[in-house]
This record gives C-alpha cells, sequence and structure tokens, in this order.
C-alpha cells in the first residue's frame, strides 16, 4: 500500500499541502480530484518523491519514498508527469523503451522487447511505433507517454491528467485500458483527473482536494453527492443516476 502520513509542503510562505494523510490499498485505480491549486499535482509528485515534502513520510509497501534507492524504487513506482519534454526525433518504440531503463540501463534484450511490444498493443500504437513524436498528434503522443509508464512493469501507477490532449472517444478508451491494467495486470493505479464523471465511473476509491487539504475520501458512491461536490468545487451540481452510474450534471 501506500501510506501519507502528515505531509506537507510550502512554496516559499505559502502553504500547498496541509497534514494530508491518506492510504492507497493495492489494486484498483484510485482518483485524485478537486479545483485547481487544491494541491493534487504537488501530492502526486511528493508520492513519486520528485518533490521533497517539507514535513511528513510517504511509504511505499513500508519503504520511504526518500531513503529508498531510485533504482530499486523505479521497479515498484512508475509515473507520468503533466509536462513531458522528450525530443521530438525519438520513435514511439524508443520513448516507450525507456520504460525499461530501470532494469537494463539502456541495454534492451528480449523480455525488454516483450514488454515494449505488450505496451504498444495494449494502447492500440503498434501501427505508430516507427513514428517519431513529433508526427503524432497529441493524443497519440500522451497514449505514448502512458505505454512507457505501462512498459515500465510496476505494481504501482502514477498518472497526472492522463486525459490530456484526448478527445472524447481517446479519453473513455484511455480509462477503459487503465481500468484493464488495474484489473488484468494487477497494476495499482493513481491518477489526478479534472473530469469528476470519469473518477466516478473508472475508479474505485477517490481523494477530494481543495486549498492543500484533503477533505473528502471514500468509494464514489460516497463521494458523488451534491453536497460533497459543491463543496468541493463551489458550484451547484445535480447527481444523476444513469445506467446505475452517478454522473454530475453542472453545465
Amino acid at each position: 500500500m501506500i501510506k501519507i502520513e502528515n505531509v506537507c509542503k510550502n512554496y516559499q510562505t505559502i502553504p500547498v499541502l496541509q497534514n494530508v494523510n491518506a492510504t492507497i490499498t493495492q489494486g484498483g485505480i484510485t482518483a485524485i480530484i478537486g479545483p485547481n491549486g487544491a494541491g493534487k499535482s504537488t501530492l502526486l509528485s511528493i508520492i513519486s518523491r520528485l518533490l521533497l515534502a517539507d514535513e511528513g513520510q510517504v511509504k511505499i509497501q513500508n519503504m520511504d519514498v526518500v531513503n529508498t534507492p531510485s533504482d530499486k524504487l523505479a521497479t515498484y513506482l512508475s509515473v507520468l508527469r503533466q509536462e513531458n519534454r522528450f525530443t521530438s526525433r525519438l520513435t514511439v518504440f524508443e520513448l516507450v523503451g525507456f520504460g525499461r531503463y530501470p532494469y537494463n540501463k539502456g541495454r534492451l534484450n528480449a523480455d525488454d522487447y516483450n514488454h515494449i511490444h505488450r505496451a504498444l498493443d495494449f494502447l492500440n500504437l503498434t501501427e505508430y511505433k516507427d513514428r517519431f513524436l513529433d508526427e503524432l498528434s497529441g493524443g497519440q503522443r500522451q497514449r505514448a507517454y502512458v505505454a512507457m509508464v505501462l512498459c515500465q512493469d510496476t505494481e504501482y501507477v502514477l498518472l497526472d491528467e492522463p486525459l490530456n490532449n484526448l478527445d472524447m472517444k481517446h479519453a473513455v478508451a484511455m480509462m477503459k485500458q487503465l481500468r484493464r491494467a488495474a484489473d488484468e495486470l494487477g497494476k495499482t493505479i493513481v491518477i489526478v483527473i479534472h473530469d469528476i464523471n470519469f473518477a466516478s465511473v473508472y475508479s474505485d476509491y477517490i481523494l477530494a482536494m481543495k486549498n492543500g487539504k484533503l477533505i473528502y475520501q471514500g468509494a464514489p458512491k460516497q463521494i458523488m453527492s451534491s453536497k460533497i461536490l459543491e463543496d468541493i468545487f463551489d458550484t451547484p451540481v445535480n447527481i444523476e443516476n444513469i445506467k446505475n452510474q452517478n454522473i454530475a450534471v453542472y453545465y
């Protein structure tokens, strides 16, 4: 499991995270939701050690992420940032192959090639494997980044806004593929996501943040209520039950 204990983070004198405590159990999808500036991406970055907390601790499988050697941590946890900066002259195959670096330090073997082809196939990218990144649409690039993370083959997968640049069709396909990764591959997936309806339909657990604090947490059926969502987002929300799914209407 991922254990978050009393995590605080300030940018200069501005508090960004305030005493965040949560436990993310193994398996399934945990969605982190909340308005802009709530601290969602900062929390994800601290869990993945891209940022250091000012106070508190994060443990994965009882390992303190700060003190665990990078090579070892990279075999347990993979992360996709919101902003990715890779040279456009990489092919999709080469990009996805970077996911194997913690295991081979850049020297691909037969097992690595199997993982790469599996990740390409999982994200429906095989036909694009020889294309350069600058020859892809924004949505295709986003899928390639997610394929790279899945290719790392870690138990814990952290994704910051994995639906960026995806249209409706590909956003649905991405969430279905992440659901498959959790159900069929046994991954523990943690996503920062803005669309609360995707969180409702596809996640098993929701962490709701506001002003740097974790203010609600629970199963989607607990979080998807007008009172709770209006408190989180400061806007009127109606909940409709559509095909046995709780859907927020706020337009």
